[in-house]
């Protein structure tokens, strides 16, 4: 039977993982994306970016190898992860941290700026095709053969549990949060902040490239589907499959507090990234900026094929999650410029 996500699994990988990850920062972000469609509204950013290997991943990593090393079922073997790079990034640190051994797979694509980090945690990298899905099957063929313990780069109570942490600092850090935007793409970090979030009775928006839905697509399916990824933000938020995990976490509980999923096409994730930069010298991956872009993206507009966009109500509280900085300053003015 498939494990549900609960709050008490949240509060035990809190305690679990308390001091060996840091607490998250927030900070107002008063004039941020002022384009008309958030006045009124006070914004908060969640810099999780600034967590141990540079993204949020360092907790459900810290959370499953804890866990495994209290059960006894660490293996000698060491623990294997296929990875775009921020889940394989936290895998080796904490496998470091736990003086294990770490084999991780990424696509041949994968950004030279995270192959080089996970090479200086001392993980034996492996690059395999040019998709997610591809590096996933290499790793789950290793750990059949090898005995290393499978982890996962989001599809994993475990691993989920650890994400939702997050959403216990933030909610503690702004009194009165209405509502937390959070980029998908396999969405193990929405199933944590989602769960942890209706908990508190506050909203939780999950935010996906319009051509990178494996959630939106898997609510408007009834079940997780395969996608087609084509997306800037590929290299994070390139899973082309969501876990059931963050599907249950996104199902309609009838309140007002219950989670949305919208959309946002690259042209407002390049833009989000870009203002972040400009504005604040924030620099994070696109991933990351495509929780912002919901606030930057035609808000509220509902097309053919989904929502698109995050407007916030007068007075509302929101809370954007900016989740990872494994990038290259370079792309800066290398990624596609908006329409």
């Amino acid at each position: 039977m498939r494990h549900q996500l609960g709050y008490d699994d949240i509060k035990a990988a809190a305690e679990r993982i308390a001091g060996h990850v840091r607490p998250v920062a927030v900070a107002p972000a008063e004039g941020l994306g002022d384009t008309g469609s958030t006045e009124g509204a006070e914004l908060w950013l969640a810099l999780e970016y600034l967590q141990h290997t540079g993204s949020f991943k360092a907790r459900g990593a810290q959370n499953f190898l804890r866990a495994h090393r209290e059960a006894g079922t660490l293996p000698y073997a060491g623990v294997t992860i296929a990875s775009g790079g921020n889940a394989g990034l936290a895998c080796a640190w904490a496998a470091l941290r736990q003086g294990v051994r770490a084999t991780v797979f990424l696509p041949a694509n994968a950004p030279q700026v995270k192959i080089a980090r996970l090479r200086s945690y001392g993980a034996d990298v492996r690059l395999v095709g040019t998709e997610y899905a591809e590096a996933l099957a290499a790793c789950e063929e290793f750990a059949a053969s090898s005995g290393a313990l499978a982890s996962h780069a989001y599809d994993h109570p475990l691993i989920a549990a650890g994400a939702g942490t997050l959403m216990e600092e933030i909610h503690a850090r702004v009194p009165g949060l209405d509502t937390v935007l959070v980029a998908v793409g396999g969405g193990g970090l929405f199933a944590g902040v989602a769960t942890a979030a209706r908990q508190h009775g506050i909203r939780a928006v999950a935010v996906e490239p319009e051509h990178s839905r494996a959630l939106h697509s898997a609510l408007s399916a009834g079940r997780p589907v395969d996608v087609t990824v084509d997306s800037v933000a590929g290299d994070s938020l390139g899973a082309r499959r969501a876990t059931a995990l963050a599907v249950d976490a996104a199902r309609p509980e009838g309140d007002v507090t219950g989670a949305r999923s919208v959309l946002v096409p690259d042209e407002a994730i390049v833009r989000a990234r870009r203002e972040l930069w400009e504005d604040r010298r924030i620099l994070v991956e696109h991933g990351a900026a495509t929780a912002f872009a919901a606030l930057l993206t035609d808000n509220g507009a509902d097309s053919a094929d989904g929502t698109y966009g995050y407007r916030p109500a007068d007075g509302e509280k929101v809370c954007v999650i900016l989740c990872g900085a494994n990038t290259d300053p370079a792309t800066l003015s290398t990624s596609p410029a908006p329409h």
